[in-house]
């Protein structure tokens, strides 16, 4: 089944992000730990993506929604985004995900709106705000 790929706004996602089937993944790579995250977020760093396809798959288990994003969400977000959804396709098991969207604007955009972030360095992120 092709999934397809939506976007969500900051304020959709605030309103959403603590329900329990939604899973938050930061893809940028070193700026996470200098710039802080959205809390609870789970982090795969563009870097090394595709090799960690599983794990996400593993440390999103329950979830049916993840919502991509890096700094701007203009090309790792959604590259990984649309990586996620083709290795999906490939496999025969059914993992539960059912939604992939990218957060419009990015981190940045997050940040700069004043919604929560995280600076804690736990991984993953156990949602501590600053």
């Amino acid at each position: 089944m092709a999934r397809s790929i939506a976007y969500i706004t900051g304020s959709q996602l605030s309103f959403l992000k603590n329900r329990p089937n939604i899973a938050i993944v930061d893809v940028r790579d070193d700026e996470r730990s200098t710039d802080g995250h959205i809390a609870g977020s789970l982090h795969f760093s563009s870097d090394s993506f595709v090799d960690k396809i599983p794990n996400l798959i593993q440390a999103a288990e329950g979830k049916d929604t993840l919502v991509f994003h890096c700094a701007l969400s203009q090309v790792r977000g959604p590259k990984y985004a649309r990586r996620l959804t083709d290795y999906l396709a490939t496999i025969k098991e059914e993992v539960g995900i059912k939604n992939v969207m990218i957060l419009e604007r990015g981190y940045n955009g997050w940040e700069a709106s004043g919604k929560p972030i995280c600076r804690c360095t736990e991984v993953p992120c156990k949602g501590e705000k600053d």
